[in-house]
């Protein structure tokens, strides 16, 4: 709403056309947004076979507003070389974290006077993410990549207090934030509720087993190939317990004996639509929606679907029906679902599984806590008792701290494990 405030507001000022940039599942949202609330700007989406989309790249000056997706943008780059922007908006631009990316070498090479990043989660994972959308907004401005390294990163990786004051002195002129708790004092209350399942006695044989293979896994992996080149495999032994933890059928075929997590969820479910709630149900593993739909499907309970296959105008259609009242039932994959979607239709959200940043946990349930949202919200994350999952929870909260002053926000960050804290989750 602020960004299409801004253009509108100056729309006799702008000469040249207005690029906004978004992930491929928001470039339908942004139209309606515009349609909306500003009807009298001329918008055209880039999509469509190339030739198609080549033919209105050269037609851009008839409009006022010009969508595309970093996907596309990648591909038709050479055609935006010589067109000049009067503003390009990188929207979600946690999209071009990685400074040598295609998505942020394709949205930096382009002409624009004006640069705006809107994100949710500037910081995911580490401080050089933030330089590479700093890089985009104002090029050059924290210098170098590895002078930005060297002189911010690691002292502040290392708690270096003084470092991480005066960088926030340096970008903080250039930041707005918008906290909910500040503008939107209407906004009902957000209450999230951790819920434990014990794991059903098979599936806990299972974890059991695959635990004390996991340790001994990744001890001889750790000694032969050392800490730092074994991630990916680290990572990989982790996931299948955290799987386990939702439901062993996410990955072994023959398994039937149930999970204690989704006998929770299943009795969630059944009080909340008993009370007239409507609900949101994350996972990570489209597996496991998987799962959670044919549960549904035993129970006759209609509901709507959404994982990453799942088309722009799609996605737009079903969310709008949600928040008109279809349906009580939304199954989304995190990665598809968890942002740039308004679904205030929903007054419980329900985590089937944590996920290791829970920034990213939180861009999620901020789908239904927006304008429009009428009731309190519940937010429930359900975590296998005894598990990894318990572990996550304590070492979100232990590395939660770190970078909470960048950005004067509750910014989440959770830096990369250290081979004690994975040691640590395997206990």
């Amino acid at each position: 709403m602020q960004t299409l405030s801004f253009i509108a507001t100056n729309k006799e000022k702008i000469k040249n056309p207005v690029l906004i940039v978004v992930p491929t599942s928001l470039v339908y949202n942004w139209k309606q947004e515009i349609d909306l609330f500003t009807p009298q700007l001329k918008v055209v989406i880039i999509d469509g076979a190339p030739s198609k989309r080549k033919n209105l790249i050269k037609n851009l000056h008839k409009y006022d507003v010009v969508i595309t997706s970093y996907t596309l943008l990648k591909k038709d780059i050479d055609f935006y070389k010589e067109l000049e922007f009067s503003i390009c908006i990188a929207d979600e631009a946690q999209n071009i974290k990685n400074p040598y990316s295609q998505n942020a070498e394709a949205l930096k090479s382009l002409n624009a006077k004006t640069r705006f990043a809107l994100t949710g989660t500037p910081i995911e994972n580490s401080l050089s993410e933030l330089w590479s959308i700093f890089d985009f907004v104002l090029p050059g401005f924290l210098g170098s990549y590895n002078s930005f390294k060297e002189k911010f990163e690691k002292p502040i990786s290392s708690e270096n207090q003084a470092t991480l004051q005066k960088l926030r002195k340096i970008i903080s002129p250039f930041i707005l934030r918008r906290i909910k708790t500040e503008v939107l004092n209407e906004l009902p209350e957000k209450i999230e509720s951790f819920v434990y399942a014990e794991m059903t006695s098979e599936q806990k044989k299972i974890y059991s087993a695959y635990l004390k293979n996991a340790k001994m896994e990744i001890e001889n992996e750790i000694k032969r190939n050392g800490f730092e080149k074994s991630q990916i495999k680290i990572l990989s032994i982790l996931t299948r317990l955290r799987q386990i933890c939702c439901h062993p059928a996410i990955f072994l075929e023959d398994y039937h004996k149930g999970s204690g997590k989704l006998e929770l969820l299943q009795e969630l479910i059944s009080d909340a639509l008993e009370a007239n709630h409507r609900i949101i149900v994350y996972s990570q593993w489209v597996e496991m929606l998987q799962i959670i739909r044919k549960m549904l499907d035993d129970l006759n309970y209609e509901y709507f679907y959404l994982d990453g296959s799942t088309k722009s105008d799609e996605r737009i259609d079903m969310v709008n029906k949600f928040n008109s009242g279809e349906r009580s039932i939304f199954l989304i994959s995190l990665k598809a679902g968890g942002f740039g979607l308004n679904i205030t239709g929903a007054d419980i959200v329900i985590h089937y599984d944590p996920w290791w940043n829970p920034a990213v946990e939180e861009q999620a349930a901020a789908r239904a806590h927006r304008i429009g949202q009428k009731n309190v919200l519940q937010i429930y994350k359900l975590i296998a008792k005894d598990s990894i999952e318990e572990k996550i929870v304590k070492l979100q909260q232990k590395k939660k701290d770190l970078f909470d002053s960048v950005i004067t926000a509750n910014q989440t960050f959770l830096s990369k494990l250290t081979k004690e804290e994975i040691m640590e989750l395997l206990e």
